[in-house]
C-alpha cells in the first residue's frame, strides 16, 4: 500500500508494480508518496518516500457519476521491495461470488482538517451478488459500470473517518478501488469498488507505453 499525502484529505495507493500506484481518480494528486507506512501520523526510518513523475487518469472517467474512477501514478524512482514495501498483482479475470476480500485502510481516531491518519485498520469483506449489487446501485447511484459491492448496509453512527480508496484485495489480488461508501467500511459497511479486471488492458498499456 501507499500513502498518498494530500490536500485537504489523503488516499491510499496500490504499489502494483515497483513504479507504478493505482489508486482512485477522485482522489487530489499527492504532494508526497510514502511507502512502508503503518501510522503516517509516525514518521519512521524504514519508509519510502516518492514524488510523482506522471498521473494518467482513466480517460472516461465521470467525476459525477464516479464511472471509471481509476488514477495511475507513477513515481519519480522505482520503489525498493523488501519487507515492508511490496507489489499487488491486479486482477484480469472476475472474482469468484461470495469470496472473502481483505480491505485496508488508515483510519483517524480523531479527525482534524490536514492531519494524518492514526492507524492502519482491515475488515474481511464479502461480494454481495450482482443481483444484490445491481440493485443497490440503481437506489444509490444510478446508471454506474464496472462496480462491485463489498459489506452489507449497516444502521451505524461513526465517528471513524477512514482514508478513501481504499483497495479490495481477493485472492491475492487487487479487484477493486474504492470509489464510494457510507462510514464504516471496516466496521462492516457496505463499499462500492471500482473493479480493476475490467481495466487491465488500459493499465497495462500505460506502465508500457510510460
Amino acid at each position: 500500500m501507499a500513502y498518498l499525502q494530500s490536500s485537504p484529505e489523503p488516499c491510499v495507493g496500490s504499489l502494483i508494480h515497483p513504479e507504478w500506484v493505482l489508486t482512485a481518480a477522485h482522489c487530489p494528486l499527492p504532494t508526497k508518496i510514502r511507502l512502508g507506512v503503518y501510522q503516517p501520523s509516525i514518521k519512521d526510518k524504514k519508509e519510502q518516500i516518492r514524488k510523482y513523475s506522471l498521473t494518467v487518469p482513466h480517460p472516461e472517467f465521470n467525476p459525477q457519476y464516479l464511472n471509471n474512477n481509476l488514477r495511475l501514478i507513477k513515481l519519480s524512482k522505482v520503489a525498493v521491495l523488501n519487507n515492508h514495501v511490496g507489489t499487488i498483482a491486479i486482477a484480469m479475470e472476475p472474482m469468484a461470488y461470495n469470496e472473502s476480500c481483505f480491505i485496508p485502510t488508515w483510519t483517524w481516531n480523531e479527525y482534524k482538517n490536514f492531519s494524518d491518519p492514526d492507524i492502519l485498520t482491515w475488515i474481511n469483506q464479502y461480494s454481495l451478488s450482482y443481483k444484490d449489487c445491481w440493485n443497490t446501485l440503481q437506489q444509490e447511484q444510478g446508471e454506474i459500470v464496472n462496480i462491485m459491492c463489498l459489506g452489507k448496509p449497516l444502521n451505524v453512527v461513526t465517528d471513524v473517518k477512514e482514508v478513501s480508496a481504499a483497495p479490495a484485495i481477493c485472492g491475492g489480488r487487487l479487484h477493486g478501488i474504492l470509489s464510494w461508501s457510507k462510514a464504516g467500511v471496516t466496521l462492516g459497511n457496505e463499499g462500492f469498488f471500482t473493479e480493476v479486471h475490467p481495466y487491465a488492458r488500459w493499465i497495462m498499456e500505460i506502465m508500457n507505453s510510460y
